[in-house]
């Protein structure tokens, strides 16, 4: 009698485990690689053959020739294949505070006077911020240009010619991705 009444519930809970947890995923998964395969297998950007980094996550690029990314709030180790996370501060933490003025402080010292992007003195949510605010990538331009021997008009040019702009004008911000653009700035001719 109890065999009879768990039949049913055992025989639904088998039905949904393979729809729920095996089909339906398998579906899903093979419609987003044929329909969408670059961004189904992580938006992986290649080098000479060679997997170097994905569009969606950030990279740390310490030299004074490459673009800076965003801060990261993942320490010692920023921007780590295997770690993701922010620091969590409330906006009144003092820690943070001086964390942010650290930064502005590092960033002046950089790239000089002036206005400092906001996504140059906080870090991302996740701590593996790929993009850059386009006001962020300008401001570091002559910086970059100078440590490369280029003129400040060809690597302008390209921070121009990646740059990715608001949804409709209004829904994010301008942006550039930090790995291509660095990536760009490598198969300029030296000058």
């Amino acid at each position: 009698m109890i065999l009879r009444e768990l039949r049913p519930a055992l025989s639904l809970v088998i039905l949904f485990s393979l729809f729920l947890g095996f089909l339906l995923p398998e579906a899903f998964t093979g419609a987003m690689q044929l329909t969408l395969p670059w961004q189904a297998n992580g938006s992986l950007i290649t080098s000479n053959g060679q997997v170097i980094g994905s569009r969606l996550i950030g990279q740390n690029f310490t030299s004074a020739k490459y673009f800076e990314p965003r801060p990261s709030a993942l320490s010692p180790n920023p921007y780590t294949e295997n770690t993701s996370g922010a620091s969590n501060l409330a906006p009144t933490s003092a820690a943070l505070l001086t964390t942010v003025q650290g930064r502005i402080a590092a960033y002046t010292k950089a790239f000089g006077p002036g206005p400092v992007p906001a996504d140059a003195a906080t870090a991302s949510g996740s701590g593996l911020d790929p993009d850059i605010s386009l006001d962020n990538a300008l401001r570091q331009a002559p910086a970059v240009a100078a440590a490369r021997h280029l003129p400040e008009a060809s690597v302008t040019a390209v921070v121009d010619q990646l740059a990715q702009h608001a949804f409709l004008g209004i829904i994010g911000t301008d942006r550039v991705n930090v790995l291509q653009l660095n990536l760009a700035l490598d198969q300029l001719p030296a000058q």
